[in-house]
């Protein structure tokens, strides 16, 4: 595990030594060095922005698993009405981007509704909103993936239509739906860094703020990228111990 997380670290870390050394840029590593009391100060404080990250994110795509499912299953139906509530709801929030629905459910919805969310959960509903869709389409395409024997079998069980997707036809596609899942989940861990624009205090949030008072960008924001970097390798690996392990 360390070496498949530690190896693209280093090679970033060697990429951003070495473009250091051949240009003119005067770099000041000591504004996130572990050595000084500063630059501990200023690497705690961006490293608690991650806790906001992974809130928003595994939040998210809970929610956005539950949508996604309970959206998928008109689309299964054989009614024509139930499979079109399926595509309207897919196409419409798969083509909304996740920042106009961040700025929508934050700002929009106390007009609307005059119900008023906090940053972090109008960040967590509009993402799991967006995400929703894409699930739904996982959800289906995994479905789809198993034998119409199956299916056959389970109806001379005698089980209605829920009881066969609980005890039959769900287990089977969840290994299925595993990869494409996790991808979902790197997505989603990566698009949370758009809950800054709303003031959520996440990994890019802490960023900016650090940024404008260090004036160092170029030294804070690439240990930002190694923070997301950590996060998205740590998470794949375990996406792909979980796939070998389902199969």
């Amino acid at each position: 595990m360390l070496s498949s997380i530690l190896r693209p670290l280093c090679l970033v870390v060697i990429a951003l030594a070495l473009s250091g050394c051949s240009s003119d840029y005067q770099w000041g590593w000591y504004v996130v060095s572990p050595v000084t009391e500063s630059g501990r100060i200023n690497l705690q404080f961006l490293a608690t922005g991650a806790l906001y990250t992974l809130g928003i994110s595994l939040l998210a795509f809970t929610l956005a698993m539950l949508a996604g499912l309970i959206i998928a299953l008109p689309g299964l139906s054989s009614h024509k009405p139930l499979r079109a509530f399926n595509r309207v709801y897919v196409e419409t929030f798969r083509s909304i981007p996740v920042l106009v629905m961040i700025l929508w459910i934050y700002y929009g919805l106390p007009i609307v509704s005059g119900i008023e969310l906090s940053a972090f959960a109008a960040a967590v509903i509009a993402l799991a909103i967006c995400e929703s869709a894409f699930h739904a389409e996982i959800f289906r395409g995994g479905v789809n993936a198993i034998g119409k024997g199956q299916f056959e079998a389970a109806e001379a069980l005698g089980l209605n239509y829920f009881q066969k997707m609980y005890c039959v036809i769900l287990p089977q596609a969840i290994r299925k739906m595993i990869p494409p899942l996790a991808n979902q989940f790197v997505y989603m861990l990566k698009m949370s860094s758009l809950a800054s624009v709303i003031g959520v205090q996440e990994l890019t949030r802490r960023a900016n703020e650090l940024q404008i008072s260090e004036y160092r960008a170029m030294e804070i924001y690439s240990i930002l990228v190694l923070e997301y970097l950590v996060l998205v390798l740590l998470f794949s690996w375990l996406a792909r111990k979980l796939e070998r392990k389902a199969a």
